[in-house]
């Protein structure tokens, strides 16, 4: 794993406290209105209609296979994260992307507190996918998606979509999606990021000349030396990465 990133960088100008907390000021009227936009928007969301899919499509988890409808878990709404899989390959070259989204949401009390539940619907087959569920130590509930259901439940879009949906009885219904940076709501380190002075470090972010920019935007921002970077503190721990792909691996 590479070493600490080095923090030799140039800095911003520094000033008296009180110059300092009136360009906070300034800053907080603007954020509060950006606060204020973004609740038009999810009242907006709140307010769209919704399409009905089928609540039998099959699922394959822990115990085999489930319906649609069984993944709520009792509860009236669902999310759902689609994980990219690439079948045959090892831990290492799975998508950095959906590691990044997903290792952020394990804690589901409060989706639960607000009848919510939340799953991961993965591309590959159940028995090698849930593997590397194993080896991030992730504890969500976990699915794989058939090819039988790609067409109910994805139509026509791909994976990595982060998919809303409520149900009134036994039949379930989509509300919303995105992907792409709507994922974004997934993943709390760019949040906190985006308020430290050097930001996310990519090169498309507005940032003062000799800032630090060390990633681009094509899935290199969510790898360190060749993985997925939540990976590392994995490997570190000891934990086996061997999904099943190696030629010795043995059930």
């Amino acid at each position: 794993m590479s070493e600490p990133i080095a923090t030799s960088h140039r800095l911003p100008q520094a000033v008296d406290r009180q110059t300092w907390q009136a360009r906070i000021d300034e800053l907080r009227v603007k954020e509060k209105a950006h606060t204020r936009a973004g609740d038009a928007l999810a009242a907006e969301r709140r307010r769209l209609p919704m399409v009905e899919v089928d609540a039998t499509t099959k699922l394959i988890g822990a115990d085999g296979p489930v319906s649609l409808l069984d993944v709520f878990d009792g509860r009236s709404q669902l999310v759902a994260y689609f994980q990219m899989w690439h079948t045959g390959k090892s831990a290492a070259n799975q998508c950095e992307g959906c590691t990044f989204n997903v290792s952020h949401v394990n804690e589901l009390a409060y989706l639960h507190s607000r009848d919510a539940s939340y799953a991961i619907f993965s591309e590959g087959p159940y028995e090698v996918s849930s593997r590397y569920r194993d080896f991030m130590g992730w504890t969500m509930p976990w699915y794989s998606v058939p090819q039988t259901a790609v067409g109910p439940l994805v139509a026509n879009r791909h994976f990595g979509i982060l998919v809303c949906y409520v149900r009134d009885g036994d039949r379930v219904f989509e509300t919303y999606w995105t992907t792409g940076r709507g994922n974004e709501a997934m993943t709390p380190s760019y949040g906190l990021l985006d308020r430290t002075v050097y930001g996310r470090q990519e090169t498309w972010e507005d940032s003062p000349d000799g800032w630090p920019q060390r990633w681009g935007s094509r899935g290199g921002q969510f790898q360190l030396d060749g993985r997925p970077t939540a990976q590392w503190p994995r490997i570190e721990a000891g934990r086996d990465d061997d999904l099943g792909t190696s030629p010795d691996h043995r059930h």
